[in-house]
């Protein structure tokens, strides 16, 4: 394979959260307590809502929590939105089938013409998009592209708990409420002519479907074509979350495993030459004793566990936002510094599949 002329290189990371976090005591008052093992496995302390948690009105879009961390990546990188050429957007949670979600971010960042594209996943979509992004920017038929994730989580859960007792609301409709969030980031990535001397840009990328023959970890259902319209509005809920938190805590560690392995070996670099393992959506202690557990716990595994950093305390489980929140969240920590190994990991239940990068950080 020809070498790329362009390397393609984080020059900037953003952030969006609405409002003032949310606690796990408000989420009691609305939807009842859990079992305090049971918040301690959830992990989930804060998490950030679009919605006022009281009435459910929208306080903001997914797009518009989307151009919120576009601007932040720009700013940081000193670039003016003009000069971006290209969008990634990862969502599934867009305020509409069509347009795409996007094309709306376009509109917010004030660009009348970019190429744009939108990748429809949760979790490893983030990643997934930033490998898109990063191949029109190697073949250098684009210069700036900003790769985002963005979900609205929210709007899904208040059918669960408005105008309802806590007491009759369901245990596994509390644990879906007590875990997620919503809340964009975005990273600006730059084109530079690539020097075979230097190691720069993404050094390997991954995405593999797991679950093929497996029925779906997570499905939001409703909303969509896949049973007539006039039967889904006498649904008791318009729009349903489902998570299959039994399989997803069996299959889980072999997609770790697995994912880890595979990430490695395509990159082409060693576990100990990793300098910072972003892995959004679990604490490396939680999921050393689910790996142990399983049986799992590789010499890979042992060599990273001390290096992974994970915000989901803070934010909850983000989906698409998930990675480039705490790959923010860590470069403004101060954790990387130019010429890090970093490596990207996102696993998603909906059909069992990961995406994984890893990068030179460009600083």
């Amino acid at each position: 394979m020809a070498t790329p002329e362009f390397t393609a290189q984080v020059v900037g990371t953003g952030s969006y959260l609405h409002g003032d976090p949310i606690d796990n005591k408000q989420i009691e008052a609305l939807l009842g307590p859990v079992p305090e093992d049971i918040l301690e496995g959830i992990q989930v302390k804060e998490r950030h809502w679009m919605i006022d948690p009281d009435t459910g009105e929208h306080l903001v879009t997914n797009s518009q929590m989307a151009a919120g961390a576009a601007t932040a990546a720009l700013e940081q990188a000193g670039i003016e939105a003009g000069e971006v050429d290209l969008i990634v957007m990862s969502t599934a949670s867009p305020e509409y089938l069509l347009p795409p979600a996007v094309t709306f971010v376009q509109e917010h960042l004030g660009i009348a013409e970019c190429t744009t594209i939108e990748v429809r996943s949760g979790c490893a979509g983030f990643v997934e998009a930033a490998d898109v992004a990063r191949g029109y920017l190697e073949r250098g038929t684009h210069r700036t592209a900003v790769v985002i994730g963005s979900e609205a989580i929210s709007p899904l859960l208040v059918p669960m708990y408005r105008g309802i007792d806590p007491e009759r609301i369901r245990m596994r409709d509390r644990l879906v409420a007590y875990t997620f969030g919503d809340g964009a980031g975005a990273l600006v990535l730059r084109a530079e002519p690539a020097d075979p001397q230097t190691r720069a840009g993404v050094l390997g990328s991954s995405i593999v479907t797991m679950g093929g023959t497996k029925k779906p970890g997570m499905q939001v259902i409703g909303g969509s074509t896949h049973a007539p319209l006039h039967k889904q509005v006498l649904a008791k809920r318009l729009m349903e979350l489902k998570v299959d938190v039994v399989e997803s805590g069996k299959f889980i560690p072999h997609m770790i495993t697995r994912s880890l392995r595979e990430m490695l070996e395509i990159s082409g670099v060693k576990a100990e030459d990793i300098a910072l393992w972003v892995v959004p959506e679990g604490n490396a202690g939680y999921m050393t004793s689910e790996l142990e557990a399983a049986g799992l716990l590789t010499d890979e595994w042992l060599a990273l566990r001390d290096k992974i950093y994970e915000n989901i305390e803070r934010v909850g489980a983000t989906g698409s936002a998930a990675v480039p929140l705490a790959l923010d969240e860590a470069a403004r920590a101060g954790r990387l510094r130019t010429g890090d190994n970093v490596l990207l990991l996102a696993i998603e239940t909906s059909k069992w599949k990961y995406a994984g990068m890893t990068l030179v950080w460009a600083g």
